[in-house]
């Protein structure tokens, strides 16, 4: 069955990437491209024209309100129009909100089952404008997996999510293990490799069960963080992994504490989110995996 994917859309560049790239990683996917209208409802010059035509406050809210749909309307369509040119079999969402954009959009998610969110990134290094944006709050407070994708990305990144491996970190903890599963049932015909990373090879061992592990790699990272913290020198050691391996995209738990050393779930994935030039899943701790007919 295909995956569902409830897809940020604001007709930016960074939208549009997000829509490429997420054809790329779940192709045949279903998807609500989903833009949240919020006040002023409408674009600054729509809303000069109205003024200049209408004759007092009340006609101009309603013209402004009735304008401002439509506009989004037809830009939600333009995000429709594109999905369904790659492959994916897209519907269009509008939802009104008065602001919390990211809240909404995660409960949005959750009024349509969806088994994943996507969205794009600003910024000029990987993700780091994510912190303070939608995009960050959506991480933080979604309970189904959020898959954000920077921008801009190069060529050799884009060349990865057809066919590239998904990499997975791993430190031992319950949350790890829940993004093993998580990434295997979404991602259904990648390679998942799984990366222990940690300073003096003391991560616990990957799980032996096959149905978690898959019978896949496991690459074993030791680093000497040398200067700064533990969870920068994880996030930096997975982001080089995806590079040498070309990886779509690589797979990391929102919170918990690891059985062996430190935290590679919650201060490792806002690092990795931060810095990674491909596309990260973050995948809530605790959450019910979804499951595939």
């Amino acid at each position: 069955m295909p995956v569902g994917a409830i897809v940020g859309y604001d007709g930016s560049p960074s939208a549009n990437a997000a829509i490429d790239a997420g054809t790329l990683l779940f192709p045949g996917a279903h998807g609500w491209i989903t833009y949240l209208w919020v006040p002023p409802f409408a674009s600054d010059a729509v809303r000069h024209r109205v003024r200049s035509i209408t004759r007092d406050t009340r006609e101009a809210t309603e013209m402004v309100e009735r304008e401002g749909q439509r506009q989004a309307q037809r830009l939600v369509e333009m995000g429709v129009t594109l999905a369904g040119a790659a492959g994916w079999d897209a519907e269009p969402l509008l939802k009104r909100t008065w602001g919390a954009e990211g809240l909404r959009f995660a409960q949005t998610a959750e009024e349509v089952h969806a088994e994943l969110v996507l969205v794009g990134s600003r910024g000029h290094g990987g993700t780091q404008a994510v912190l303070g944006s939608v995009a960050d709050m959506v991480v933080r407070s979604c309970a189904r997996p959020v898959v954000v994708v920077p921008y801009p990305m190069l060529t050799a990144e884009w060349a990865g999510l057809p066919e590239g491996p998904v990499l997975v970190g791993w430190d031992g903890s319950p949350g790890a293990e829940t993004a093993i599963t998580s990434a295997r049932k979404l991602f259904t015909q990648r390679d998942v490799v799984l990366v222990a990373v940690d300073e003096d090879h003391n991560v616990t061992p990957p799980p032996a069960d096959p149905a978690v592990t898959g019978g896949g790699d496991i690459v074993r990272l030791s680093v000497d963080r040398k200067h700064g913290s533990h969870a920068r020198a994880v996030s930096d050691a997975l982001i080089a992994a995806a590079e040498d391996r070309g990886a779509a995209a690589v797979v990391v738990g929102s919170q918990g504490h690891s059985a062996a050393r430190d935290i590679l779930l919650g201060s490792v994935a806002m690092g990795t989110l931060h810095h990674s030039h491909r596309p990260v899943m973050v995948v809530p701790s605790g959450r019910a995996v979804p499951t595939q007919s």
